[in-house]
């Protein structure tokens, strides 16, 4: 019989080490890097990127790149230079106001609608908060964009304030008469800023109007179709902003800036008062020294339907288009992780961004949020209402552009440069404009 002949131990340690060696030597499968250009900051910043890194841990095909392009409007124009050139991220933050402007971007989105069914995840409207998939989704019923951090307008008060004035701080302001009579309190007990505002133009006159069930544009506020034009000077605006310019006039109410600089007006104690996004929830528990109530949006009582619902605020991430195949299936991924109503909860929790599904919003209830921190509830409430065709929301083209506009004016009537029915007037004019080439440019 013939041994069989056995290879020598040594031998066999060297061929097992050459085949491990050369194992480890192969190119390791690369994840698909997905492109997010976003405009948080702060720690809205923290949270975008905590939402980036949660999801790259949970799967390693995909790798979620956040970056930060600028506020809303610099992003903005950042990607549309970057899809010219060809350079553009697979998603883009886009602000509520810049919804219209990006519906009518033809070839330069894919409705997220799409790329969640080609990607084999199943879009149901029913699980989202009615007025937030109702904003961002196309007559036709496709959902165009994602809606990742969907505000609405509240009025944070300062209890110790309100306490310090002889006011109650459990009974803030339901109408603006009340709140009115209150800033006067406020200020005979030595509050230097007792009312302010953040987002005027969102505050006072979008979310004003469907509040009070009242259109703030034609065409149903431009669902309609591109040839709405702005009703912002019937005699409810006239009332409202004739109200805020004496309250002006009498140091009750203290303009503080454009955008959200009034925020920090509130927070640093100096108003004591301030109409804002709900999404000014983190940094005030972050920042002020003192105790808080969040409260609906004022209104005007004899208004027939009031209150209605307050309009949509924030954000929505739009897919651009000319991505490939295996980009579109990671960003589908990234955005199915996002609805999980464990994600979707926190996030309302940590941010005042509301929930966009249903599921999470019981999550939240169910787990004792809401009593734990009076008020946050606030936000959701306004929004679940039914809305009509004149509370659904505001979606007009040049949006942004018509947002300078009620600045530019409304600070001539609270500088005394003008008068109220002067400013509307001139907003309507000049807003109008703003639509008609808007009209111009996407006729056909």
């Amino acid at each position: 019989m013939i041994p069989t002949p056995q290879l020598p131990t040594r031998r066999l340690v060297l061929a097992g080490t050459s085949l491990l060696l050369a194992l480890a030597a192969l190119p390791a499968q690369a994840q698909t890097e997905i492109q997010w250009w976003h405009s948080m900051t702060g720690g809205l910043n923290d949270w975008v990127v905590d939402l980036a890194n949660g999801y790259n841990a949970s799967q390693k095909d995909f790798k979620i790149v956040p970056t930060y392009k600028g506020q809303y409007d610099e992003s903005m124009t950042a990607a549309i230079a970057a899809f010219r050139a060809g350079n553009a991220p697979d998603v883009l933050q886009v602000f509520e106001v810049g919804t219209a402007t990006m519906m009518a971007s033809k070839g330069a989105i894919v409705p997220v609608g799409k790329v969640l069914s080609d990607a084999g995840y199943k879009f149901d409207p029913q699980a989202y908060i009615p007025a937030v998939v109702g904003y961002y989704t196309a007559p036709s019923g496709q959902m165009l964009s994602f809606p990742l951090n969907s505000s609405t307008t509240v009025l944070n008060y300062n209890k110790e304030a309100f306490r310090k004035a002889g006011l109650d701080p459990n009974t803030p302001p339901k109408t603006w008469p009340e709140l009115a009579l209150a800033a006067a309190k406020l200020k005979a007990s030595g509050v230097s800023c007792p009312f302010t505002t953040s987002w005027q133009g969102w505050t006072q006159l979008e979310s004003f109007s469907t509040w009070h069930n009242t259109l703030y544009a034609s065409e149903n506020n431009g669902f309609g179709g591109t040839g709405a034009r702005l009703l912002a000077n019937s005699p409810l605006h006239l009332r409202h902003i004739e109200n805020l310019a004496n309250m002006a006039k009498q140091g009750l109410f203290v303009y503080r800036g454009r955008n959200n600089l009034g925020d920090a007006a509130f927070y640093s104690g100096e108003c004591a008062m301030a109409t804002a996004s709900s999404s000014t929830y983190a940094s005030i528990k972050k920042n002020a020294k003192f105790d808080f109530g969040i409260a609906p949006l004022p209104y005007y009582a004899d208004v027939p339907g009031t209150p209605q619902n307050t309009v949509i605020g924030g954000a929505s991430l739009w897919v651009m288009s000319g991505k490939p195949a295996e980009h579109y299936k990671g960003v589908a991924a990234f955005f199915n992780y996002l609805t999980n109503p464990e994600v979707q909860a926190k996030s309302h929790q940590r941010t005042g961004y509301l929930p966009i599904t249903l599921a999470a919003l019981s999550l939240t209830e169910k787990s004792g949020f809401y009593k734990q921190n009076p008020g946050t509830d606030t936000a959701v409430n306004q929004m679940i209402r039914k809305t009509t065709d004149e509370s659904r929301g505001v979606r007009l083209g040049n949006m942004l552009q018509i947002r300078t506009i009620v600045d530019e004016e409304l600070e001539q009537v609270w500088a005394g440069k003008k008068s109220a029915k002067e400013a509307l007037d001139d907003i309507v004019k000049r807003g109008n404009e703003q639509l008609e080439r808007f009209e111009r440019a996407n006729k056909g």
